[in-house]
């Protein structure tokens, strides 16, 4: 009897997932193993939000497949040593893994071939399964990446994209393979009170709801920050427990300006991850350095972590962010040109506060997003700066989502809602909200003479 591993990592799903889809059909039994992996921990990367959702994603992928006669293996070990003990336990012939982009997925999959190589085990790498399309697949003549994204979508959207492959019927695991008991969300502490749920049903049973309405006005209603017209797909987008490429093909069947305003955004996804491949330092260097010597005031900091810096849209953003280990798009680009450019405080202060928290916080979207708003990214306008008011104005006009947020301005009306400081008399009296930690306009003086701007 042949014996293969499909050795999950950021592809916990059983529909559209080309590495079991392989490992099933290329051997009689196949071991579908995670290795809750000692590096991540390590590395600091495995935050509670992130934890606990992982671990709905691995109960709900032993559900599945043992509705299909299998069963999730799961270990607790560094990833290769892991990894070989279920081929040593259960004489597999080849592993099936997705491709990385991180400098850490490359250095585990060089470490699994060795490893492997040793013992007579076959390793075999596949990509485009955490993105729609492989990063690498699209490059301009003579370069390694594209730098920009809009010639890089132009080529992303006339590539053929790979089909997408059923969930297996049957999943036949041999006896041999034992496994430790499953993690689950109750053993986690720190989680943020309202995360959302995760695994691979709760993922295709949001997006079914997301393509049979919401996304129709998405290309018009994604940055009203009260409406929250965003399909929330992300978290599971960086589990694996829903496929790129699927999402892309579903959107385009349904047509329409709001599909194609969210394809785009997916093609954003597949952006930042070729850059990363190509630019694996970029995961903490500056892609584009501007001599930049930021400044480090820790009140300040702490201020905005805390969602206290006087700025309503700003605050209501980041107490979202605690809440639910999860932001709203355009919030995330405000809290971060507050932080990189009103406040002049490193991004990578902001890109650590965030991988801390978020749900779906990974190197190629957090990191590359955060560069992009400080000016060291991809952007071709580095020294733009969102100023709160407008945003708040143009995308919160009734001050819904700073209320939902920031109850200490719940009873504030709309005209005020965005500058608390500006009542006066009793209403003033009564404000439990602090005043501003920074005026703009000095803020955005200081930066241009940081930046050399004036």
């Amino acid at each position: 009897m042949t014996i293969s591993v499909a050795l999950f990592t950021s592809d916990l799903r059983l529909h559209d997932n080309p590495v079991l889809h392989a490992a099933v059909r290329g051997a009689d039994a196949v071991v579908p193993l995670f290795v809750e992996d000692d590096g991540i921990r390590r590395t600091g990367f495995d935050a509670p939000n992130r934890r606990a959702f992982l671990a709905d994603c691995l109960v709900d992928l032993d559900a599945g497949l043992r509705r299909r006669g299998g069963r999730l293996i799961v270990r607790s070990a560094d990833v290769v040593a892991g990894a070989c003990a279920a081929v040593a336990e259960t004489g597999a012939e080849s592993l099936h893994i997705a491709a990385g982009v991180s400098g850490y997925a490359r250095e585990r999959e060089e470490r699994l071939r060795t490893a492997l190589g040793s013992v007579g085990c076959t390793l075999h790498v596949h990509d485009a399964v955490v993105t729609a399309l492989a990063p690498g697949l699209v490059v301009p003549a003579g370069r390694d990446h594209f730098a920009v994204f809009t010639p890089y979508f132009r080529h992303w959207a006339a590539t053929k994209m790979r089909g997408t492959l059923a969930a297996p019927r049957t999943v036949r695991v041999p006896d041999a393979a034992t496994s430790a008991p499953l993690p689950t969300r109750a053993e986690v502490r720190g989680v943020s009170p309202g995360l959302a749920e995760g695994g691979e049903t709760a993922g295709r049973r949001l997006l079914a709801s997301w393509l049979h309405g919401p996304m129709a006005d998405y290309g018009t209603g994604h940055d009203d920050l009260a409406g929250d017209a965003t399909s929330r797909l992300s978290p599971f987008l960086h589990f694996g427990c829903l496929s790129a490429a699927e999402l892309v093909h579903r959107a385009r069947e349904k047509g329409g300006p709001g599909a194609d305003a969210f394809v785009r955004q997916l093609a954003w996804r597949d952006f930042h991850h070729q850059v990363l491949a190509a630019r694996p330092d970029a995961a903490w260097a500056d892609y584009r350095p501007r001599g930049d010597r930021w400044r480090s005031d820790p009140a300040e900091i702490e201020a905005w972590r805390a969602g206290l810096t006087g700025y309503p849209l700003v605050d209501a953003a980041m107490r979202q962010l605690a809440h639910e280990g999860w932001m709203h798009n355009r919030g995330r680009m405000l809290v971060a040109s507050f932080l990189t450019k009103t406040l002049y405080v490193d991004w990578r202060v902001g890109a650590r506060h965030f991988l801390d928290l978020l749900v779906d916080g990974d190197l190629a979207n957090n990191q590359l997003n955060w560069q992009w708003v400080a000016g060291t990214g991809t952007d071709t306008r580095p020294n733009r700066v969102l100023n709160p008011l407008i945003q708040g104005k143009r995308f919160d006009p009734q001050g819904a989502y700073v209320r939902r947020w920031v109850p200490e301005l719940a009873d504030v009306d709309s005209a005020a809602v965005h500058e608390p400081w500006k009542l006066t008399g009793p209403d003033r009296a009564r404000l439990r909200y602090p005043d501003p930690v920074v005026d703009l306009a000095e803020a955005r003086a200081r930066f241009e003479r940081a930046r050399g701007l004036g």
